[in-house]
């Protein structure tokens, strides 16, 4: 399965107001596991950027300056994300964004070239309901290091993501191009490698233990000897 791991960033909080895309990030995914193939884009949004925006990305009019235009850049986008599966937090926010952009161009929608779209956030709340489920919270909550996050940014929001999915859906949490190759390196927002925490192991104590053996000695008893977790005489053992 070929999965896209999608996050955007805007001039402000709605398409309807004429806000625009200014950072665009997509990585791929295929079988669940990452392939090091990404499409990440800066674009000139054509008009300012709100000041409550600006606080949460960090980018500038200024820095956008040189930039391509959506429009220059639609084509590499639509190939890219094309019959794949999408993966983003919130996914209204984006494909609104995403399909305001597109339909200026007269271009068909997001959800017509790729193969579904799954809202991470929508699935948090129903394995969490009544908690947290911003990427940060979910990134304490799987105990994924997201140290390197002081500002929101589409690349860096992806790999995130694409980490707190797979934790989520009990997936391999090991984003490795292949089992015998080293992982990928995840870049913080400051451009440097970013670690892992190491996966903890917990042991299970005296006590549970003692609790477990006497739950399989109890399912034995009622099962008459079936309970398969026991380990049974050899067949050929003494009596």
């Amino acid at each position: 399965m070929r999965q896209i791991v999608l996050d955007t960033e805007t001039t402000g909080l709605s398409p309807r107001d004429g806000h625009r895309i200014i950072e665009i990030a997509c990585i791929e995914m295929v079988n669940r596991r990452l392939t090091g193939h990404h499409l990440h884009k800066y674009m000139h949004p054509e008009r300012e950027i709100d000041a409550g925006a600006q606080a949460v990305h960090g980018i500038t009019l200024e820095f956008l300056a040189d930039k391509p235009k959506f429009a220059d850049i639609a084509d590499e986008f639509l190939e890219f994300i094309s019959g794949a599966q999408l993966i983003i937090h919130n996914a209204p926010f984006d494909l609104g964004f995403l399909n305001a952009e597109l339909d200026r161009l007269g271009r068909v929608p997001v959800e017509t070239v790729c193969n579904g779209v799954i809202d991470t956030l929508r699935e948090a709340k129903e394995l969490h309901p009544g908690k947290r489920n911003s990427l940060d919270a979910l990134c304490e909550r799987y105990e994924i290091d997201n140290s390197s996050r002081t500002l929101h940014g589409a690349l860096l929001d992806t790999e995130l993501l694409a980490e707190v999915y797979l934790a989520m859906t009990r997936g391999q949490n090991a984003l490795m191009i292949e089992p015998d190759e080293a992982p990928r390196v995840l870049l913080g927002a400051d451009g440097k490698a970013r670690q892992r925490k190491p996966l903890l192991v917990r042991r299970a104590s005296e006590a549970e233990l003692a609790e477990h053996e006497r739950m399989l000695a109890a399912i034995d008893k009622e099962s008459k000897g079936a309970c398969i977790w026991l380990p049974k005489p050899a067949a050929d053992a003494p009596a």
